[in-house]
């Protein structure tokens, strides 16, 4: 089972960036994906699951509206399209597979189990 996060780089604020997170080797199209990010000297934070089929998602508050994660089962990928940057969302950015999630609707409400994780991409935002 291999993930692969990529589409990291140096952005000035309110710039934008698209990170792709690539699978293979395990049924794709039955796990949740989260994407997840640690800062320096901060403990790693989840940024935004979305359901196996895609049908939910949730959403850190610090990026609701400036963040949109898709994904596309038959490429095995997901993506995280990240707008209007801050310096704040400076980063290595990792997805992970989702074990379980809660939801009420479109929206996940809880999620728990990240089993399986990528190597991360470096976001950084600076002017």
């Amino acid at each position: 089972l291999q993930l692969q996060a990529s589409g990291g780089g140096l952005v000035q604020p309110r710039q934008s960036l698209s990170l792709s997170c690539t699978a293979s080797g395990f049924n794709f199209g039955d796990y949740a994906i989260g994407w997840f990010r640690q800062a320096p000297g901060k403990e790693r934070e989840g940024v935004s699951v979305i359901s196996a089929r895609g049908t939910s998602t949730y959403y850190l508050d610090s990026v609701k509206g400036r963040f949109t994660i898709s994904r596309d089962n038959a490429k095995n990928t997901v993506y995280l399209q990240m707008n209007n940057l801050k310096p704040d969302d400076t980063a290595v950015y990792f997805c992970a597979t989702v074990q379980s999630i809660t939801t009420s609707g479109e929206r996940i409400t809880n999620y728990r189990g990240m089993d399986h994780w990528g190597k991360g991409t470096l976001v950084t935002v600076s002017s």
